[in-house]
C-alpha cells in the first residue's frame, strides 16, 4: 500500500491545488459509489485523496480577500521568527485572531499565518503574544523570467497574507515568549565566549537556526552548492539517531550479551532520539521531513516486519505529503526524495564494501552520481549551477558529517564538562574556519553561474540523464561512456539565444511601483530606468540578474526613487558603458544629458531622443524625462516616461508611426497617455508598468478605456508579470508574459481583448 498511499497523496494535492468546479459534488458521488461496491481499499485511498485535497483547498481558501486591500485589521498572534533589517523587521506571526476595525468589512477570521514589516519595532522575541493593527494585502512577489518565485515561496510556507505594522494605534505585547529548550540553547550559546562565526555555524548545523547566519554565509553556501549541509536534514538527524543506535545497542550487548542481537528498546531509543532532535530544530518542515524519512530508515534497518528500500521511500513520501501537502510545491522536498531514490538506485544490490578503500571509494562514487542529478533538481528548482559542487562536496559532505555535526552535538553532550565541551567546540570553530576558507577559494575559482531561462531546461534534462546512465545498474560501460561523451559536448555547447541582427527584445520587468525596460539586440544592451527601492532599502533589481552583467547604456527617464531607485544597485554590481539622464538631474552617478535630437544605431537597430529640449529650467521633473522611440525593422516601440500631456504634444509631430508598441506614460495615470497621443498614435500594444495591489490604483480607468476605443491591447505587469515582445522579425511581434493568460491572445479576428481594468 506505500506507492499507492503516495500517490493519492499526491493526486489530492494535485486536486487541491487545480480546483476545479463541481469537484466537491464529484467526490460525494465518487465515494458514494466506493461504498456501494464496498471496495474498502478503494475507499481509503480516496479518503487519502480527500483529506489532502481538503488541506489545500482551506489554505487556498484562507488568502486575504481582495476586499480587505487597505483595511485597518485588528490581529492577535504568536511572533514565530524575527528578521532585522536595519529599522525594519520583518515578523513571521502565527493568527490567533482577527477582525477588521471597520464593521461593515469582510471578516479575516480565516488567516492563520501572515508575514509583516515592522519600522522601527520595539525589542520582539519569538513567541511571544502580540495585538497589533495590520494592512494586508494577498500573497503575491514579482514575476519575471529566470528568477525567485516570491509568491510562490509564500504559498508553499503557508503565508495567507503579507504587510506591515501600523504605528496608530501602537502594537501591544500580550505575553512573553515561553521559555523552549531551544531557545534556552540558544541563550546558552550567545553566552559562551565564541567567534561569531562559530556561534553562526553552531546553530544552523546543530539546532536548525538558519536564521542566524549572515547573508554573506548564504550567498557563499548558494555559490558553492553546499546549503544542504546547513540545513537540519537527514544528514543531521540520521546522525544523531545512528549514534543513539549505536550506544543503545552496545549497552543492550553487555547487559544482555546473549540476546542483545534481538532487543528491540535500542531501535526505539534510535527513534526517539530522531524524533526529540527535530522536535529540538523546531520542527520545521526541512526537520520534520528528515524525522519520518529516518524513522522509516530505522524501521528498514531493523528488519523486522519491514519494508523494502522502495516501499519505504513511497511510505515516507506518503507520510509526508499527507502530513504536510504543501510541502509538495517545495523544492526541497523533491530534492530530498531524488536524492534518496538514487542512492537506492546506486547501492541496491551491489556488494557491501570492505575496508577503508572500499568505503572510501563508495563514497566518492556515490558523491560524483549524485552530482549531476542534483544539479538538474537545483536547475529546475532555483535556475542556477554552482559549478564547484561536485568536487566541492567530495570534501565537504564527510567534513561536514563525520567532523563538524559530530564536534558540535559532543559540544552540547559535554556541555556541563565546562572544558571538555569548549575542547570540542574549539575545534569545531578551527574546522569550520577551514570549510569556509575552502569554500570561498572554490567559488573565486568556479564562481555560480545562472544560466538564462531558455538554457535551463534542456541542460537539466541532460545532466538527469547522465546521472541516470552511471546509476542504473545492468547498463554496458560502452553505452554509459558512449553517451556520455554525446551528453558532455552538448552541454558545453548550450548559450543563450540571442537576437539577430536587426531584431529587438523589449523586456519590461516586473518591478512592481516603478520602471525597469531592458532593450537587447545582438551585441548591444540598453536599460531605460534601474526600477524603485523602497522604504526597506530593497531594489527588486538586485534579483533580476547575477552580478557582473555588461550594459552599454543605462537611460534613467528621471531622477525619481521609483524610476531611478535601482541605481546604487546598478553601479555596484554590474558594469555599465554610459548613463543617460535628462539635464539637471542628480542621480549618484556620473552622466551624459539626453536631449532631442540625439540618435545612434546598434545592430540594424535605431535609437532616438525626442525629449526633452536642451534647455529644461521651466520643466517639472516628471516632464523633464527622457523620451525614446527605437525602431527595429518595420517595428517601433516609444518609451515617454512619466512626461505629462502637454509635453506629449509638443514631440507628437516627431514620433514615426506606426507605433508597435507603447510603455504607457507614469503607469497608466491619467496625467499622461492624453486623447491626441492615444488617437494620432493608435499602438498596436500599450505595457503597463504597475503594481500589483499598488495604492496608486494604475492603469487610470480613462486610460484604459482610452487605448480600447483605439483597438490597442493592454499589457499590465501588475497582472501579466514581465512582458517580453520581439520586434523586426519577419513573421511579426511575439509578445509573451510570465503570467500565462490564454484568453489574451484570443477574441475576435486574432486581437486581444482582456479585462485590464479594475471596473
Amino acid at each position: 500500500m506505500a506507492m499507492p498511499l503516495a500517490l493519492a497523496g499526491l493526486a489530492g494535492v494535485a486536486l487541491g491545488g487545480w480546483a476545479p468546479s463541481g469537484l466537491v459534488e464529484v467526490w460525494a458521488l465518487v465515494l458514494l459509489c466506493l461504498i456501494a461496491r464496498g471496495d474498502w481499499r478503494a475507499l481509503a485511498l480516496a479518503a487519502v485523496i480527500a483529506l489532502a485535497a481538503t488541506q489545500v483547498l482551506l489554505a487556498r481558501g484562507a488568502v486575504l480577500p481582495d476586499g480587505l486591500l487597505r483595511a485597518d485589521l485588528a490581529l492577535v498572534g504568536h511572533v514565530e521568527s524575527v528578521e532585522e533589517e536595519g529599522r525594519l523587521s520583518r515578523l513571521m506571526v502565527r493568527v490567533e485572531a482577527c477582525r477588521p476595525r471597520e464593521p461593515a468589512r469582510l471578516p479575516c477570521d480565516s488567516l492563520r499565518r501572515v508575514r509583516l514589516s515592522f519600522f522601527e519595532a520595539p525589542a520582539i522575541e519569538p513567541g511571544e503574544c502580540w495585538a497589533m493593527t495590520v494592512r494586508l494585502r494577498p500573497p503575491a512577489g514579482f514575476a519575471n523570467p529566470g528568477t525567485f518565485d516570491y509568491g510562490a515561496w509564500l504559498w508553499r510556507e503557508g503565508i495567507q497574507a503579507t504587510g506591515y505594522v501600523r504605528s496608530e494605534p501602537a502594537a501591544e505585547r500580550l505575553a512573553a515568549a515561553p521559555t523552549t529548550l531551544r531557545q534556552r540553547a540558544l541563550e546558552h550559546l550567545d553566552a559562551r565566549e565564541l567567534a561569531p562565526q562559530t556561534r553562526r555555524w553552531l546553530a544552523a548545523l546543530t539546532l536548525g537556526a538558519g536564521e542566524r547566519l549572515a547573508r554573506d554565509d548564504w550567498e557563499l553556501l548558494n555559490a558553492s552548492g553546499t546549503t544542504h549541509l546547513v540545513v537540519i536534514s537527514g544528514l543531521h538527524v540520521g546522525l544523531v539517531a545512528t549514534f543513539t543506535l549505536l550506544v543503545a545497542r552496545a549497552l543492550a550487548r553487555l547487559l544482555v550479551p546473549r540476546r542483545w542481537r534481538m532487543a528491540v528498546w535500542p531501535w526505539w531509543l534510535a527513534g526517539v532520539a530522531a524524533v526529540g532532535y527535530a522536535w529540538l530544530a523546531g520542527l520545521q518542515p526541512p526537520a520534520m521531513r528528515a524525522m519520518l524519512m529516518t524513522l522509516v530508515g530505522l524501521w528498514v534497518a531493523s528488519g523486522r516486519h519491514a519494508p523494502g528500500p522502495w516501499q519505504a521511500w513511497w511510505l515516507a513520501l506518503g507520510l509526508v505529503v499527507l502530513i504536510d501537502p504543501l510541502s509538495a510545491w517545495r523544492p526541497g522536498l523533491w530534492l530530498s526524495f531524488l536524492a534518496v531514490a538514487l542512492l537506492i538506485l546506486i547501492w541496491q544490490g551491489r556488494p557491501r564494501p570492505r575496508g577503508v578503500s572500499g568505503w572510501s571509494w563508495g563514497l566518492v562514487r556515490t558523491q560524483l552520481l549524485l552530482a549531476p542529478l542534483m544539479a538538474a533538481a537545483v536547475l529546475l528548482a532555483f535556475a542556477r549551477l554552482a559549478p564547484a559542487a561536485p568536487l566541492v562536496n567530495l570534501v565537504a559532505v564527510p567534513l561536514v558529517s563525520l567532523v563538524l555535526v559530530p564536534l558540535g552535538l559532543l559540544g552540547w553532550l559535554f556541555a556541563p564538562l565546562p572544558y571538555l565541551g569548549a575542547a570540542c567546540w574549539w575545534l569545531f570553530g578551527h574546522v569550520t574556519r577551514l570549510l569556509v576558507g575552502l569554500l570561498a577559494l572554490a567559488v573565486e575559482r568556479l564562481p555560480l553561474w545562472w544560466p538564462s531561462p531558455e538554457q535551463v531546461l534542456p541542460l537539466a534534462l541532460m545532466l538527469g540523464l547522465v546521472a541516470v546512465l552511471w546509476a542504473l545498474p545492468g547498463l554496458a560501460r560502452a553505452l554509459r561512456l558512449g553517451a556520455t561523451l554525446l551528453l558532455v559536448p552538448a552541454m558545453l555547447g548550450l548559450t543563450a539565444p540571442l537576437p539577430e541582427p536587426g531584431v529587438l527584445r523589449v523586456r519590461v520587468q516586473d518591478v512592481g511601483q516603478g520602471q525597469l525596460i531592458e532593450l537587447r539586440s545582438a551585441t548591444y544592451r540598453l536599460l531605460y530606468d534601474a526600477g524603485p527601492r523602497f522604504a526597506s532599502g530593497y531594489a527588486p533589481l538586485r534579483s533580476l540578474w547575477p552580478a557582473g552583467q555588461r550594459f552599454e547604456e543605462v537611460m534613467i527617464s528621471h531622477g525619481d526613487l521609483d524610476h531611478a531607485g535601482g541605481l546604487a544597485e546598478l553601479a555596484e554590481q554590474h558594469r555599465v558603458g554610459r548613463y543617460l539622464a535628462p539635464p539637471g538631474e542628480s542621480i549618484g552617478v556620473p552622466f551624459e544629458s539626453c536631449r532631442r535630437g540625439q540618435a545612434w544605431r546598434r545592430d540594424g537597430v535605431a535609437y532616438r531622443v525626442l525629449w526633452p529640449p536642451a534647455e529644461v529650467a521651466h520643466l517639472a521633473d516628471n516632464d523633464r524625462s527622457c523620451v525614446l522611440q527605437v525602431t527595429a525593422g518595420r517595428d517601433r516601440l516609444l518609451i515617454t516616461g512619466d512626461v505629462g500631456r502637454e509635453i506629449e504634444r509638443l514631440f507628437l509631430l516627431d514620433v514615426a508611426r506606426p507605433v508597435t508598441l507603447l510603455v504607457a506614460g507614469h503607469h497608466g495615470s491619467r496625467t499622461s497617455s492624453g486623447p491626441q497621443l492615444v488617437q494620432w498614435l493608435s499602438p498596436r500594444h500599450v505595457i503597463y508598468s504597475a503594481a500589483r495591489h499598488g495604492a496608486f490604483g494604475h492603469p487610470h480607468d480613462e486610460v484604459v478605456r482610452r487605448f480600447r476605443r483605439a483597438g490597442s491591447c493592454q499589457w499590465n505587469t501588475a497582472l501579466d508579470g514581465a512582458v517580453t515582445f520581439w520586434l523586426g522579425r519577419e513573421e511579426g511581434v511575439e509578445p509573451a508574459a510570465v503570467r500565462g493568460m490564454p484568453w489574451r491572445r484570443g477574441g475576435v479576428e486574432g486581437r486581444c481583448h482582456a479585462v485590464e481594468s479594475r471596473h
